[in-house]
């Protein structure tokens, strides 16, 4: 610990990014697409000319709103784009939850949201999952001050989404603060929220390229609601950094949007695999939470999570383990390629045989 860093500093207890090897393994740990994005984006890269890297680019990244608004159906001035949606969140954490008054969350959830919370200096007010392992979204609405709520739709890393009526229910109760719903996931099997921005102001939804774009390693991501919330994020942006989203990204990002059909194709393929794969888990013993998304969390019946999770990583399979209350025997289980998710399979075979 450093005598040159802030007490701020000395206090926080960073996010923790699943594990990136150098090795060759079959990768599981962190919820990449396993298929290449939108042949377009290939398109792109190839006809990009690097004479236009010396200038800056747009500060609003008009061309990129457009196509979110377009593919949303909203209006341009309802759409924020940012560096992922992990710097979207943080914009929100400053722009709408610095009250004096608690922030309500999940108590299992996307492990960012306390790590801004301590950052930012927001006071969380953790909720305890149903017996179901579903996001308690009367108990989150139950609360009779608050600075605001946050939870991922489907959740991370359960899987579990509610539907936009289930959504609206609480967003009937809760008006006087933001309801942050990060859509990371949505494209796995769950439905959006964003339609019911027109209708309640006080809610923002966040979502990314990252996933079902297959675009991990540009760094997009976007909020969408009220033009109020997304004037809040650009006072934000705008006082921390002016050019989030770089010129070649904002051009990726477009040729993603357009490409419907390799998107489509690409998340039936994914949400096929996960099924097989539940199936599969459920035969070798495991227990599968239902999911939603392109991850699957699952605890064995009678081996140990940290024991699976070290023997999978010696057979050259990384998967996600939380040492964590409340997770410290599951495992999240990213999904992959057929062919990937067949040597999960046979290797956990092995070791619960």
């Amino acid at each position: 610990m450093s005598q040159f860093w802030s007490p701020a500093v000395r206090e926080l207890t960073p996010y923790v990014p699943g594990e990136q090897p150098t090795e060759q393994v079959i990768k599981l740990n962190t919820n990449e697409n396993p298929y290449p994005p939108a042949p377009g984006v290939g398109e792109v890269l190839r006809q990009y000319s690097t004479s236009h890297l010396r200038l800056y680019p747009d500060p609003t990244s008009s061309m990129l709103c457009s196509a979110l608004a377009s593919a949303y159906g909203v209006h341009a001035g309802q759409v924020f784009v940012g560096n992922g949606s992990d710097e979207v969140l943080a914009f929100a954490f400053q722009a709408f939850f610095c009250h004096d008054a608690p922030l309500d969350v999940p108590s299992i959830t996307y492990s960012f949201y306390p790590v801004y919370a301590k950052l930012y200096g927001v006071e969380l007010r953790q909720h305890p999952l149903n017996a179901s392992w579903e996001v308690d979204l009367d108990a989150l609405a139950g609360a009779d001050d608050r600075s605001g709520i946050i939870f991922a739709n489907p959740n991370a890393p359960t899987g579990h989404a509610h539907s936009p009526a289930g959504l609206e229910a609480l967003l009937k109760r809760v008006t006087d603060r933001v309801v942050l719903v990060d859509e990371a996931y949505v494209d796995f099997g769950a439905q959006s929220a964003v339609a019911l921005t027109e209708r309640y102001p006080n809610l923002l939804v966040t979502g990314t390229f990252s996933k079902s774009r297959s675009l991990a390693g540009i760094r997009l991501g976007y909020a969408i609601g009220s033009p109020e919330l997304i004037e809040g994020l650009t006072r934000i942006k705008d006082s921390f950094n002016s050019y989030p989203v770089d010129r070649l990204a904002e051009r990726v990002g477009i040729a993603a949007l357009e490409d419907t059909e390799h998107f489509n194709a690409c998340r039936n393929h994914v949400i096929t695999t996960r099924e097989r794969t539940r199936t599969q888990l459920e035969a070798l013993g495991f227990e599968v939470l239902p999911s939603q998304a392109n991850f699957l969390l699952v605890q064995h019946k009678v081996y140990d999570g940290s024991q699976l999770f070290a023997g999978l990583r010696k057979r050259g399979i990384l998967v996600r383990y939380f040492n964590k209350p409340g997770l410290n025997n599951f495992l999240r289980i990213s999904i992959g390629t057929d062919d990937e998710m067949n040597s999960l399979i046979e290797t956990l075979e092995v070791l619960c045989g």
